[in-house]
Formats: structure tokens, sequence, C-alpha cells
């Protein structure tokens, strides 16, 4: 498959793929002879590609994984939502001040059981970037989710996340709005309704923009995204006032889907199509959906009814020695 855009490190493999689309382009314009030794070059270039994804994506480092996770073709939330989620019906406005488009929400049925459902939309192009604030929720946004969580737990839903954020939109009119209180007002009412909650990070995670949406029972992520308290360029700006030291920030702030899976912040990490999932949107999504499915058939078999209980203990156990 070859992309609209590609990384600094996959050019290499860019090249290949543009190699391998000019042969299939012109394969039929050849007569059979010259097609036979045409196709044995696109099988070797095939397999030359595959090698060169395996070994390039088993060893990336913290700050090209989080350009992975930021890549604009990776699957955002509407297209998890579309694939997994049947009879969606979305529902609007904090009933406070406005509605907030970078925070998709909703009803549906997830392989046959009725949840409530939310995704962090960051948008496809430009001009969809901007209808959905590039993902950045506001305070009506989390005030909307404190208002549908309380109605998921009202009737009984189980609750699913789809987590991909830069982090909370940090603007002037947010912060008069209380930006702040808001997510901590959301983080409460995680931690306070009695139904199941499934987080997944599919892309960024980023800072209490995500945290506030991912305060589950379970939370899942996807094998290149990242889960952080602050992005890469944020703390060097802090630490060291230097944004060439991202890459370091990176490597320090241990967000990568393994190192938070070694720490137990995450319960699992869902593996990628090869070259990862802007590669293979629906096999991406088909991998989601079952990790998901397992995740929720889990705690609903489990019948003690005390996810209340199991969601504070888990946050209260972070950092316990």
């Amino acid at each position: 498959m070859q992309l609209k855009f590609c990384l600094d490190f996959e050019k290499p493999i860019s090249e290949l793929e543009a190699r391998l689309a000019e042969l299939r382009a012109n394969l039929a314009d050849n007569d059979p002879e010259d097609q036979l030794g045409m196709e044995e070059e696109i099988q070797r270039l095939e397999a030359k590609v595959g090698k060169f994804l395996e070994n390039t994506y088993a060893k990336l480092s913290p700050w090209q994984e989080c350009q992975v996770a930021r890549h604009p073709d990776r699957p955002h939330a509407t297209d998890y939502i579309g694939g997994l989620i049947d009879d969606f019906t979305p529902l609007y406005g904090d009933r406070l001040y406005s509605e907030d488009s970078a925070l998709l929400a909703g009803l549906g049925r997830f392989r046959g059981r009725a949840v409530m459902v939310f995704g962090q939309e960051k948008g496809g192009d430009m001009q969809d970037r901007l209808k959905h604030n590039f993902g950045m929720v506001r305070p009506e946004g989390y005030r909307k989710a404190q208002r549908l969580m309380e109605m998921a737990d009202r009737f009984g839903l189980p609750v699913l996340s789809f987590v991909d954020t830069p982090g909370a939109y940090p603007g002037v009119g947010a912060e008069e709005r209380g930006q702040a209180e808001a997510i901590a007002r959301t983080i409460e009412k995680s931690l306070r309704i009695e139904v199941p909650v499934v987080a997944v990070v599919i892309g960024e995670g980023g800072s209490g923009g995500a945290i506030a949406l991912a305060t589950a029972n379970r939370v899942l992520m996807l094998e290149h995204s990242v889960y952080s308290v602050i992005s890469p360029e944020g703390c060097a700006s802090i630490l060291w006032r230097s944004s060439e030291r991202l890459k370091e920030a990176a490597e320090a702030l241990r967000l990568t889907a393994g190192d938070l899976h070694r720490l137990k912040v995450v319960d699992e990490v869902i593996k990628e199509p090869l070259g990862g999932a802007h590669r293979d949107v629906e096999g991406a999504i088909s991998g989601v959906g079952e990790a998901v499915a397992r995740s929720l058939d889990s705690l609903m078999a489990s019948g003690n009814g005390s996810y209340r209980e199991e969601r504070r203990e888990r946050f209260l156990s972070y950092g316990r020695i």
C-alpha cells in the first residue's frame, strides 16, 4: 500500500512502494514474456517491503512511536465507531453552553449489546480538523460526557471510549469556562458510575484531556499509540527550554504501549497490522473490536457489580510501593 503521507523513517519503504505501484500500473501494457519478468520483480519487491516494514517497526524509538500515533492516515474515532458500533445515534450538547464537535458521543450497539460510546475525533482533512478542533475537547465536551455517563449509569449501559487527543483545549475561552474543573468532574463522574467502562487509546492519549475519558475498568492501547501526562514537545520546553530535546523527553516519559503495559498502567496492547494501523485500517478496526469484546465480556461475566470499586482501586494503586 502506497501512502499519501510518509514519515521520515518510512522514506526508504515509500520509495520501494512507489516502484511497486509503477510496475503494477504498467503490467497490463507489456507482452506476456515481459509480464512474467515484471511479476517476479513485483513479488521480490513485495517481500522486500514486508521485511523492511517488519524490521523498521520492530525497533521504533519512543519519538518514532509518537510520529506513528499522530499519522494523518491513521484511523480515527469516526472510523472505529462506524466499523464497530451498529445503530449509532449521536447525542449533542452539555445543556449548559454548547455542543463540542471534538467529542463524539451517543448510543449504539456493540455486537448486539447496547452501549454508550465516546470518541475523541481529530478529523481527516484540514476543514474536518478545524471542525473537530484537532481532537482537543473544550469544557462543554467534558460536561457532555458527564451528562451521558450519568445516563449510561441510569440505564445500566456499558461505556466504550475511544481516546485520541493531544490534550484538552488550552485556549483562553476554555479556561474561562472552567476547563480544569470540567476535566476533574469528568474523572470524578467516571469513578462514580456503577457500569463497566472500557477505554482504548487509538492514537494519541495526551494529558488530562485523555485520562478524563480513560478512567476505566480496562484500558487498552494500540501497539503504536502513546499515552502520557504531557507531549514530548511540552516536556522538553518545560524541563530544558528547548524543543531540540524532544526525543530525549519521549524516552523519559515512558509513553509507549510496551512501557505502559509493563508498568501496569494499561491492561492490554492490541497488535496493529504490519506497518501500523494507517496501512490497514480495516485490520486495525477488527483487532480493536476483538480486544474490546474480550474485555467487555470478561467484565460482564464477573457479575459482581463492583465496577466502581474496581476502578477506584485501580487508580489508587498507581505508584503504590
